[in-house]
């Protein structure tokens, strides 16, 4: 059953505009008396039926309340430094379809990609619609928020040096300190995982990272890809952390 996200609060009647409803009525074609489910933006869902049509809007009745939160007790960030394209493409559905909470895509030394503040712009508008898109598919109660891009000492100097924040971040050249070990010990009820891009992190970088309070794990004996990196931090957070254990 098709999913969707309301900007406000369930009511006995709403109204869905924008995107949504131009695919209710011109891709779906969608009937009078077809129910979808709906999540506000406090994370109450409901089936709701489609009872009126008008140009770019659906009318939606309220049929019945549901108990279905799917999200995760573990806050986990995901600090991605920039990959190719379809690269972050993938990053960004996996980790809405595994439970991250917020995206935020970094810029560091060895980023292969660069993007003006145009293209940035439009990269962010398209990570946020694949995480909306894969958040309805995957039953989402809350949509994740893909971050504009910044930069590594901005992302420390916004998430280092907390009580109630603990940066992990990935690193190759980290050989004894397992991600399992780390995320044991971690204390903060927010997790920011912090993976490298293609070429990695440099000396200086890792360094930076550390003298913020971040902690250098390894992810073990092989080396990953950053996509799957990514994908495999994530998984072994929400296990170790979160709601897959």
């Amino acid at each position: 059953m098709r999913r969707l996200f309301y900007k406000g609060l369930l009511a006995d009647t709403i109204e869905i505009t924008g995107s949504d409803a131009h695919h209710l009525m011109h891709v779906m074609r969608a009937k009078a008396g077809q129910k979808v489910t709906v999540v506000d933006d406090a994370g109450q869902v409901a089936l709701m039926e489609m009872t009126a049509f008008r140009e770019e809007a659906v009318t939606l009745t309220l049929k019945e309340r549901l108990a279905a939160n799917t999200e995760s007790p573990l806050e986990l960030v995901l600090a991605q430094c920039l990959l190719k394209a379809d690269k972050m493409d993938y990053v960004v559905q996996k980790a809405v379809e595994l439970g991250v909470t917020e995206i935020i895509p970094v810029k560091s030394h060895n980023c292969v990609v660069r993007y003006d503040a145009k293209k940035a712009a439009a990269r962010q508008e398209r990570w946020q619609k694949i995480a909306a898109e894969a958040a309805k598919q995957c039953g989402r109660t809350a949509l994740t928020e893909v971050t504009p891009i910044t930069d590594l000492s901005k992302l420390l100097a916004d998430n280092g040096g907390t009580e109630t924040t603990e940066i992990v971040f990935c690193y190759e050249n980290e050989e004894e300190y397992t991600v399992k070990s780390c995320l044991q010990a971690a204390q903060g009820k927010r997790l920011v995982l912090l993976i490298g891009p293609e070429g990695g992190f440099t000396l200086e970088e890792a360094a930076q990272v550390q003298a913020s309070g971040g902690k250098a794990v390894t992810l073990g004996p092989r080396i990953l890809r950053a996509e799957t990196a990514a994908v495999a931090a994530v998984t072994v957070a929400q296990y170790e952390n979160g709601d897959l254990g």
